[in-house]
């Protein structure tokens, strides 16, 4: 067995912190929209950990944020080869075959990443959207109602929950869901919209009594 030397552990604790200022450094230049910077943090963290997937998840955000989407493509691609359940390099894929419209290949992709991370909002909200743009729902339901088991207060995911019941001949479901997210928010417009329709669905479902 090897023997680990204090100066090579010094040196691999000096390697880690270099590593997680860079990649802080770089978030907080997303944040701030200085892709630019964030990009250059992320390269320097590559070379500083070549063997992570990390900083090739930040160049192809970067790469995506101006509009190299090969560039972003083949970061990501690198991301997951070196981390086969990087759950970011799946969703930033699945997000580039959407803009592409490519939606089966998206659709796979952003269920890849909810596998390894069934509480991504990201994949969960591109899923949802690729869902509609498909016309298939099933999958989609069983993963929304998997993530407000352990988030029951999303209002954005229940709302969509409440979409896709609408949309998949669930009527029932629909409205108790709609009225949850409007005991929240008694306002909103687009939850009372669906409302309206649901209840005229349900309305023309019931059956009609006999003279």
């Amino acid at each position: 067995m090897r023997v680990i030397y204090e100066e090579e552990l010094q040196q691999y604790r000096r390697r880690q912190e270099a590593y997680d200022e860079l990649q802080e450094l770089a978030s907080c230049h997303i944040a701030a929209e200085d892709y630019p910077r964030a990009e250059r943090c992320y390269r320097r963290a590559a070379v500083l950990w070549p063997d992570r997937p990390e900083p090739f998840v930040g160049l192809g955000v970067t790469a995506m944020q101006t509009g190299r989407i090969d560039e972003a493509l083949r970061a990501f691609q690198t991301a997951r080869l070196m981390d086969s359940r990087c759950a970011e390099a799946w969703a930033g894929t699945a997000m580039i075959y959407q803009e592409r419209r490519k939606y089966p290949q998206a659709f796979e992709m952003y269920l890849r990443c909810l596998e390894i991370d069934d509480a991504n909002l990201m994949a969960l909200l591109g899923l949802f959207q690729t869902s509609c743009q498909m016309g298939t729902f099933f999958k989609i339901i069983h993963y929304l109602e998997r993530y407000l088991e352990s988030h029951p207060d999303d209002q954005a995911v229940l709302f969509c929950l409440a979409s896709l019941y609408a949309r998949d001949g669930q009527p029932i479901q629909a409205k108790q869901a709609l009225l949850t997210v409007l005991a929240q928010e008694p306002g909103k417009p687009e939850a009372l919209d669906l409302l309206r329709e649901v209840e005229e669905q349900l309305r023309s479902d019931c059956p009609k009594e006999v003279a």
